[in-house]
């Protein structure tokens, strides 16, 4: 039959296995002792059942517990409305974790082309990728968008995605963007012999957004950025599970701090950003890093990158892409925390660079072979003047 078993980290008033079997109840069949036997027997299959229940300190406490899938329909809104959705109201409450059984988990698509897939469309498999964002694009024309583009695939970049609020507008056009970044990265493989994918904004009404979606593919877009959080995990799964669809989607964190920012309410990051994101089939996962301005804690950032690289019997893996405060100096760092198997995402770290976006991009690999090899950055930059120029601008120079 299948189960969910969601885990809640709640207050320890020191009755923890009653709250405990009051949220299994409550979610579930609402109450038990009082019903008759033959409504006991009848409604057994539908009853939550109390995993276990932790005490972790004296302030807080952990509850675990199962949900039959009889109760839902196999997809994440009726999930999360059964262990969360009346339970989100009910005071202090977080959803730390949510794990399927293997009935209920191959339900779920994961990743269509995950990091392995994404790999053999870049052929680069023993060095993080390396992507970066537009700057500064929202009101400038196609031009400015062309320029921007052709400077960052010829510094080495192997995907550059829109930014998130860059929507269809008049000045540069959701098709006409897919058509000129196809012909400029056509242009800058034969320079580099390296391919870059464009992720282009999703965006429109939710009903639009598999026939746009397609059209995009069609008119040769190399991926798409999509907005989960403010459209919904469910229809991340429709666009991965139309087989039209068929490039890389990157999944965008926008709206997500609003469910995962408390320590005691919404859901944790991990799940939010990792488990869940790849269920529903995202190839790359963006969230913040631990570095910049919008940081998340370490261990919650790599808690993520964690659910999104852990072996699977259903799911491929998921790339992570920590992002935000991003520079060449940070490379080091994301090697040691995030491994080979992420993005180093970047947007002032590569359009800062005093000589210009195509030298942010050099720099940024400069840095990645130089930390491959175990190399100083500090040593590495004195024969690449790029990552010189990084390493003065953004620390790491002496």
């Amino acid at each position: 039959m299948g189960a969910a078993i969601a885990t809640y980290l709640v207050p320890n008033n020191g009755k923890l296995e009653q709250k405990a079997e009051q949220i299994a109840l409550g979610l579930t069949v609402g109450s038990w002792t009082d019903l008759p036997e033959v409504d006991q027997q009848q409604l057994a299959k539908h009853k939550g059942e109390v995993v276990s229940v932790q005490e972790v300190s004296e302030e807080q406490g952990l509850i675990s517990i199962s949900y039959p899938s009889v109760n839902f329909s196999a997809d994440i809104p009726a999930i999360l409305t059964t262990v969360f959705g009346k339970l989100s109201l009910d005071g202090v409450v977080k959803l730390i974790d949510l794990d399927f059984t293997p009935e209920l988990a191959r339900r779920f698509p994961g990743p269509t082309f995950g990091n392995l897939g994404i790999r053999n469309l870049l052929e680069v498999s023993e060095r993080p990728l390396l992507m970066s964002i537009f700057k500064g694009i929202l009101g400038r024309d196609l031009s400015f968008f062309e320029q921007q583009l052709r400077a960052q695939a010829l510094g080495g970049v192997d995907i550059v995605k829109d930014d998130e609020i860059l929507f269809d507008n008049p000045t540069s056009p959701f098709e006409q963007r897919i058509t000129i970044a196809k012909k400029v990265l056509q242009e800058t493989e034969q320079v580099t012999g390296e391919t870059t994918l464009y992720a282009v904004n999703l965006s429109g009404r939710s009903i639009d957004l598999i026939e746009k979606a397609k059209q995009a593919v069609y008119l040769g877009a190399s991926a798409l950025l999509f907005n989960v959080f403010t459209y919904g995990l469910d229809t991340l799964q429709a666009l991965v599970e139309d087989k039209d669809i068929s490039v890389p989607i990157l999944a965008h964190p926008s709206f997500g701090g609003a469910i995962t920012a408390s320590a005691s309410y919404g859901v944790s990051a991990p799940l939010w950003y990792g488990k869940l994101l790849r269920a529903v089939g995202a190839d790359l996962v963006l969230f913040p890093s631990p570095y910049g301005s919008v940081a998340l804690e370490r261990d919650a950032a790599l808690g993520i990158a964690n659910e999104l690289n852990l072996p699977h019997e259903f799911w491929k893996k998921a790339l992570p892409v920590p992002s935000a405060g991003i520079h060449p100096a940070l490379v080091p760092k994301l090697f040691e925390d995030f491994g080979i198997d992420s993005v180093i995402n970047a947007g002032g770290g590569v359009h800062g660079h005093p000589a210009g976006a195509t030298a942010g991009g050099r720099a940024f690999r400069q840095a990645i072979q130089a930390t491959q090899k175990g190399i100083p950055l500090i040593e590495a930059a004195a024969a690449h003047t790029e990552l010189a120029e990084a390493l003065r601008i953004w620390g790491g120079a002496s």
